[in-house]
């Protein structure tokens, strides 16, 4: 659902671009939630990696953006990749307690 609504984000570029101008802003709009997703699939088997991995892009995307925004910019991106990051850590957690 995560790379979905990051996926959301090209679709403001079908109403300011035309023609081949629109294809490269859509390719370069999914490069994020590629790489999210891609951060996904690996994660998916190792719970640690993926902690780190969402932990990584939270605070990637708080550096990037630079410090001077309304905290709700970042909690409507880099909170939802955080949230990610502490379930796979609590599910790490619950998993290694049942063995």
């Amino acid at each position: 659902m995560f790379v979905a609504f990051l996926c959301l984000f090209s679709l403001d570029s079908f109403t300011k671009f035309n023609g081949w101008q629109t294809v490269l802003v859509v390719v370069i709009h999914l490069a994020i939630p590629a790489v999210v997703l891609l951060g996904t699939i690996i994660a998916w088997k190792k719970d640690l990696v993926g902690m780190a991995i969402f932990f990584f892009f939270a605070v990637y995307y708080v550096y990037m953006v630079g410090p001077d925004r309304h905290w709700s910019w970042y909690a409507s991106i880099s909170g939802p990749a955080m949230l990610i990051g502490i379930l796979y850590l609590a599910n790490w957690f619950q998993n290694k307690r049942s063995k």
